[in-house]
């Protein structure tokens, strides 16, 4: 929980639920939002205990799954009807949401990058999680060593989710970003500044520059 003046942010669900950014303000009752990018808000009156704020947000956690997932979906897709995966640009399949394709391609090459990454750090995370997040490409709570992995990392090079997973799982080593931690991140991936200069660019151009178009039927999720 972090405040900032009069705004917090609680977790539908948990520590490891959906991130919700609560609010003071002059309303006489609790209101709970979904925002066009997918971000969660609630307006509670001034002298609304965080407690409460909470309790309210997990009897409405299925609530606000859902609606988090509907407006993920409904991310604009080009004219074109193509979708970086993986450094490439393929076509979106029928009837699909972006985020829905990259969730099924990240679940699929996940586990491996994790063993090597894993194996490689010494370190071993208690449960993974997949998200599509506005501000993280992924996070850690070193404490139960569950790690969270943007799934919008399947619009990047495969190098990009093996830099990040290694990134995360460091965090069980160090929990700060430490002269150590990116000593240990090294050990494990040693290109961390070409893979952030890759990830500081829109995958969409980035698809563009480097790869010809594909069809998504030549994809390997493996």
């Amino acid at each position: 929980m972090t405040r900032r003046t009069t705004t917090w942010t609680l977790f539908a669900g948990g520590p490891d639920g959906i991130p919700v950014e609560v609010e003071r303000k002059r309303v006489r009752r609790l209101n709970l939002r979904v925002r066009a990018d997918g971000s969660a808000h609630l307006s509670v009156p001034a002298r609304c205990p965080l407690a409460e704020a909470q309790r309210f947000l997990d009897a409405h956690e299925a609530w606000l799954h859902d609606h988090v997932r509907r407006r993920e979906a409904r991310a604009d897709v080009p004219d074109d009807g193509l979708v970086p995966l993986w450094g490439a640009l393929v076509p979106l399949p029928a009837g699909a949401a972006s985020d829905e394709l990259y969730r099924t391609e990240l679940a699929a090459r996940l586990p491996e990058v994790a063993a090597r990454m894993e194996a490689a750090l010494g370190v071993h995370a208690s449960g993974w999680q997949l998200r599509a997040m506005s501000t993280r490409w992924g996070s850690c709570t070193p404490r139960t060593a569950r790690v969270r992995i943007n799934v919008r990392l399947a619009a990047y090079p495969p190098t990009c989710l093996d830099y990040v997973v290694a990134h995360e799982l460091t965090h069980l080593l160090e929990p700060s970003h430490s002269e150590r931690f990116h000593a240990l991140l090294a050990g494990a991936y040693p290109n961390e500044h070409a893979a952030r200069a890759l990830l500081r660019r829109p995958a969409r151009e980035l698809a563009a520059d480097s790869c010809p178009t594909v069809n998504a039927d030549e994809t390997n999720s493996g």
